[in-house]
């Protein structure tokens, strides 16, 4: 049995940690639409493997 499930960080501060980032510097790049997050209910949110994919891929 596969059971996919998506591993979900919630908010900016959790973001700016995975990513290693400044709350502030993290706030920045979600308004500007930078990282692959989206704002649910007034808080946002990322899927942790596209925030790691993205950041490899930035980093290649």
């Amino acid at each position: 049995m596969t059971e996919e499930k998506l591993s979900l960080v919630w908010g900016a501060e959790e973001i700016a940690k995975l990513i290693g980032r400044s709350t502030r510097s993290t706030f920045h790049m979600l308004d500007s639409g930078e990282l692959p997050a989206k704002k649910v209910g007034g808080r946002w949110v990322a899927e942790r493997s596209k925030l790691i994919a993205f950041f490899m891929g930035d980093a290649a």
